[in-house]
């Protein structure tokens, strides 16, 4: 590999609020806030919406997204004209 061209790979924690879950890996992300972790070291955490934990693929409950109204809006927004 060559010198001084690769980002900085280091410890974070990933953490999903909606579903009390938080996991440790490597990742190239950063963030200005931090966690202490079950081993008692300090790490960066980033939020995330989604996880294996709360995804409904992999929970096998499907959440509700409030979407209505959404194609009504679509289809008076640029629905056919004249007709």
């Amino acid at each position: 590999m060559k010198p001084n061209i690769h980002p900085d790979y280091h410890p974070v924690v990933f953490r999903d609020r909606s579903a009390d879950f938080a996991f440790l890996t490597r990742s190239t992300a950063t963030s200005d806030r931090t966690i202490e972790w079950e081993d008692g070291n300090t790490y960066p955490v980033i939020d995330v919406e989604v996880s294996s934990e709360s995804h409904p693929f992999w929970t096998g409950k499907g959440r509700i997204v409030d979407t209505a109204g959404r194609v009504e809006k679509f289809q008076r927004r640029y629905g056919k004209k004249g007709s």
